[in-house]
């Protein structure tokens, strides 16, 4: 069982990771813009479906490299740890752009929009690297069941990134409207999300794994 000091600092991590503007985020607008709330929460319910998929690949693929091979832990928690670090650099490399928002997307059925809500995160594989390079900062033998503690961390993430989402999606038109008027927010947002990503990647790095 993960203590709930770590699972609380991975809630936060998992908090600021989707509040940064990124392809689903615009994704979601963008559709809710064109075709309405609904519309935006049946392509959210994809996108989650896809969350989903990557978190159990994810679990199955740590737990069987773990038992595997005996040192594998450590090389993976560090390579995580990099991997933190470059997401900070490209945090901080990213263009200033204002928030833009396609509101001419092409109307889908709800079964399409589904699935290309679901296949566009389970064609993503920076999602797969994300999650096999940032679940094991918070995963540690000592507390159990590698596996289970996957799930732990997958649950938190996906009930943090559904309910955030959820809000973006109802109130769609208000947050593209406020982007737009205010670019300087995403200024602000890309290096707080450089200074959380570093560290976080700097307290894993001082952790020892026993």
């Amino acid at each position: 069982m993960i203590p709930i000091n770590d699972l609380l600092l991975f809630g936060l991590a998992a908090l600021i990771m989707v509040l940064s503007p990124g392809p689903n985020m615009i994704y979601l607008i963008s559709r809710s813009l064109s075709q309405g709330k609904n519309a935006g929460i049946i392509s959210l319910l994809g996108v989650m479906s896809g969350f989903l998929f990557h978190i159990l690949m994810v679990s199955f693929g740590l737990t069987a490299i773990f038992f595997a091979v005996p040192y594998a832990f450590v090389v993976v928690k560090f390579l995580g740890v990099v991997y933190l670090l470059y997401l900070a650099y490209k945090s901080v490399r990213s263009q200033n752009k204002i928030f833009d928002a396609d509101k001419n997307l092409q109307s889908n059925n709800p079964l399409k929009l589904f699935n290309i809500g679901l296949m566009t995160n389970v064609l993503n594989p920076k999602m797969a690297v994300f999650y096999l390079s940032f679940f094991p900062q918070f995963i540690k033998p000592e507390n159990g069941s590698i596996l289970s503690q996957s799930f732990q961390l997958g649950i938190v993430q996906i009930i943090i990134s559904f309910s955030v989402n959820f809000l973006i999606v109802i109130s769609a038109a208000k947050l593209a409207t406020w982007f737009s008027q205010k670019p300087l927010w995403l200024r602000v947002q890309k290096w707080f999300m450089a200074s959380v990503l570093t560290g976080l990647a700097m307290k894993m790095a001082l952790t020892k794994v026993k």
